[in-house]
């Protein structure tokens, strides 16, 4: 089968360039030139990476191609984060990188240029239908493929979905592969190790505005800019005080961010919560479900339906922007995105 595999200059996408080999396919591997730009004190490693990528594949005797989609990434993904952001929300790009770039661009210039499949080094399976839990429960990335159509699932391969961690950079040390030690790239999915406000602060205007204690009214310092919070957090607040504060509410118009010492404050706490963009995918009607509210948090009981999620228990700081992903067992059912 001729499988083109994205290839992203790491350890996960080239053990996958080896296992498809291993299983006889002709595999076409593809760097996807997403993002170029240099920021003030924060280089784009994408040279490095397209190297990397490029070093793989020669290695294993693979074809090797680049995809240039730097102008449909900065309107598809880029624009519309800052958008989010601009109006309180906190947007996940991973999540829309995956759903407009990898899984809807990428597959689409791979079938035209006559792939029967797509590949990649996400922590995923797919039994040809549904989209599974990794294996690896610690790297599982499912939380951000959930946007994933079915038609694409069915013709997708997760080489690497079925290994722990651990065992792939085992595997690719065995091999020698250049990137078996190569560290995991963090931060902003498309610019490396820039954090999202270093990168925001670059392309939104901003202007310094009050915090002020939700609870009793009082001025309590000032922020940066509203935009760059977000509700539930409580680092990177500039206040003095013995017990921490959270951020509760933030005024956009006003450039006002509320706070409060209350754990228990009933704006961080929420049983229920409406839900736009929803994804649902196997024909199902979302009652008894397990949701994941953030990557990495652990699955909670709930109900969906029309357009309403209802916890079994009360969850925290839910934030619109954000993506809540649904299972059943090991299957992504989809998931939506917190309304404001």
């Amino acid at each position: 089968m001729k499988v083109f595999l994205g290839m992203s200059g790491g350890v996960d996408s080239a053990v996958s360039a080896h296992l498809l080999r291993q299983q006889g396919h002709e595999v076409i591997g593809v760097y996807m030139k997403n993002w170029s730009k240099n920021l003030p004190g924060m280089k784009c490693p994408w040279a490095e990476d397209l190297a990397d990528a490029k070093r793989v594949a020669v290695k294993l005797g693979i074809d090797f191609r680049v995809f240039d989609f730097e102008a449909e990434y900065k309107q598809k993904v880029v624009d519309y984060m800052l958008a989010e952001y601009q109006k309180g929300n906190t947007p996940n790009p991973d999540i829309m990188c995956n759903q407009e770039i990898k899984f809807k661009l990428f597959a689409n210039t791979a079938f035209e240029q006559g792939a029967e499949a797509i590949a990649t080094g996400h922590y995923a399976r797919t039994d040809g239908v549904a989209l599974l839990k990794a294996k690896d429960g610690n790297k599982d990335q499912t939380y951000f493929l959930y946007r994933i159509t079915g038609d694409v699932i069915a013709k997708t391969i997760f080489p690497v979905g079925g290994m722990l961690k651990p065992e792939v950079k085992a595997l690719a040390e065995k091999i020698g592969l250049n990137v078996a030690h190569k560290a995991e790239s963090m931060g902003v999915c498309f610019v490396g190790e820039a954090n999202m406000k270093d990168f925001l602060a670059e392309f939104v205007e901003t202007r310094p505005g009050k915090i002020i204690d939700y609870d009793t009214g009082k001025e309590l310092g000032v922020h940066d800019g509203a935009i760059f919070y977000t509700l539930g957090q409580r680092h990177g607040l500039d206040i003095k005080a013995g017990l921490p504060y959270y951020v509760v509410k933030k005024d956009m118009e006003q450039n006002i961010i509320y706070v409060s010492q209350n754990l228990n404050s009933l704006r961080l706490w929420t049983k229920e919560v409406q839900l736009k963009d929803v994804v649902l995918r196997h024909g199902d009607d979302g009652r008894h479900i397990q949701a994941r509210i953030r990557h990495r948090a652990p699955l909670v009981n709930a109900d969906y339906f029309d357009g309403k999620l209802v916890f079994a228990d009360e969850q925290k700081s839910l934030t619109p922007g954000q993506s809540i992903v649904f299972y059943r067992g090991d299957i992504c059912l989809g998931g939506g995105i917190i309304k404001a």
